[in-house]
């Protein structure tokens, strides 16, 4: 069986600390099993190594979060990207197509597809081993799981099984049909026919969906779905194959499950009321502060608050209001103060924009040991940066250099450069130009042994 782990989401609802380029799921919140902190990906990563997944899962994400899953999975991670965002069905699609034309998959393998952040015990991704035997035993062609509520959540959709548990087979159950986000009447009425949550998770066999690709005039090769991936429609894979499939049956789940998705269910699950620099006082109840600033914040006599803070802005609700922030958000999508890469993490902290119509942007960058950014130039700014802690090599316009602490290096536009960590290594980047995106990157090779003067001096 292949697992394909679905890693997307703009990042709002979490905002400040969620943004267009981290997610909820790369969040550094959660406790792990040594008490440091993780996200939610590597959460899940852990427990798939726990039941023998990690080594057959690979990760459909879109080029934002590319880097940012080689930073906290590791570079080796397999990772499948979409060229634009355009909901799950196209995603599932790219994903299988590249299992079949460039893995060369077996048409009879199993595929199951997942969120990349339930937020769940192991014991859940045991019951995702299982739908390879449901498929074969019940010789349905879509198999999910549905989660057995615990309250009548207005927040989820619902799968409704077929009469009352005498078309089972095997511990899999047949499906009448499905019920999007109902209110909590529905949902008690739901409950009451035996509903069980959508949690997202279905598997099925990769010609299924081959077959199905085909059917709709799509090409099934890798590198022609990649090509007209524009042409697909924006649209869930729940309401473009699920629900229009007869054969399809439901695994139930009865054990813990739960989406973080908000500041009022994520939290639940946190393992005190701080984190970053900051104080809640005691006759603070049920309040939660997350600070990543550098400066302190202090919560006193609040209850049933979160007080969030980054480079991206400050947030403070009750948590039942939290959800609005979605909405109060709106389609703004500023440019992210605060990143992780694969090499590293940045931090902006300081634009501005004068009216002669140039920029100047400061940003703090963390390069990890050993870690590199991509040999490349920039065609519209150039750059100073002031090594702050560290050491590092450098190679600019093909010349190698080390640099240290206190050491000034000067990039002007057009020069070819990249930076690798000796030690970790701390700079500040200050950027001046006539329009400072990050799509002013011309990126000339990944791997740091590319870069010519490595070539040449062997």
């Amino acid at each position: 069986m292949k697992l394909v782990l679905l890693s997307g989401g703009s990042g709002k609802r979490l905002w400040p600390l969620s943004n267009d380029a981290r997610s909820k799921q790369f969040l550094r919140v959660l406790a792990g099993e040594d008490g440091s902190a993780e996200s939610m990906v590597e959460r899940v990563w852990r427990q798939l190594d726990a039941v023998g997944l990690r080594q057959s899962a690979y990760v459909a994400t879109n080029r934002s979060q590319k880097e940012m899953i080689a930073g906290q999975l590791g570079p080796d991670v397999p990772v499948i990207v979409e060229p634009e965002r355009r909901d799950t069905f196209p995603a599932i699609a790219l994903a299988a197509s590249y299992l079949y034309s460039v893995e060369n998959e077996s048409l009879d393998t199993v595929v199951s597809v997942m969120p990349v952040d339930p937020y769940v015990e192991t014991e859940f991704f045991r019951h995702v081993t299982k739908l390879e035997g449901i498929l074969e035993e019940t010789g349905a062609r879509l198999a999910l799981i549905g989660v057995v509520p615990s309250l009548p959540s207005t927040k989820y959709g619902y799968i409704v099984p077929s009469g009352s548990g005498g078309s089972a087979k095997g511990e899999a159950l047949g499906v009448a049909r499905f019920r999007e986000k109902p209110s909590r009447e529905a949902a008690e009425a739901l409950i009451a026919e035996g509903a069980l949550w959508n949690c997202g998770v279905f598997a099925f066999r990769l010609g299924y969906l081959m077959d199905l690709l085909r059917a709709k005039g799509y090409p099934v090769q890798y590198e022609k779905l990649l090509e007209s991936y524009g042409q697909l429609p924006k649209i869930s894979f729940d309401y473009e194959v699920v629900e229009r499939e007869a054969q399809v049956v439901v695994l139930p789940y009865d054990g813990y499950w739960k989406d973080l998705g908000t500041w009022n269910t994520l939290t639940e699950e946190l393992g005190g009321t701080t984190i970053g620099r900051g104080i809640v006082t005691d006759d603070s109840a049920n309040t939660h502060l997350i600070n990543e600033l550098d400066i302190p914040v202090t919560v006193i006599g609040t209850n049933d608050l979160v007080v969030a803070a980054s480079p991206d802005g400050i947030l403070v609700t009750t948590k039942e209001a939290s959800p609005r922030i979605k909405d109060i958000l709106g389609g703004s999508s500023p440019r992210p103060m605060y990143e992780e890469r694969r090499w590293g993490h940045y931090k902006v902290v300081d634009y501005v924009k004068y009216p002669e119509g140039y920029e100047v942007l400061t940003k703090r960058i963390h390069i990890r040991a050993g870690s590199h950014i991509s040999y490349q130039l920039h065609r519209q700014r150039s750059e100073v940066w002031t090594v702050i802690n560290g050491a590092a090599d450098i190679v600019l316009n093909e010349r190698p250099y080390q640099v240290k602490s206190g050491d000034v290096v000067r990039i002007p536009e057009g020069t070819r450069h990249s930076i690798r960590g000796i030690t970790d290594v701390e700079l500040i980047e200050v950027q001046t130009g006539t329009e400072l995106i990050e799509e002013d990157i011309v990126r000339i090779c990944s791997g740091w042994n590319e870069i010519p003067i490595h070539q040449m001096i062997g």
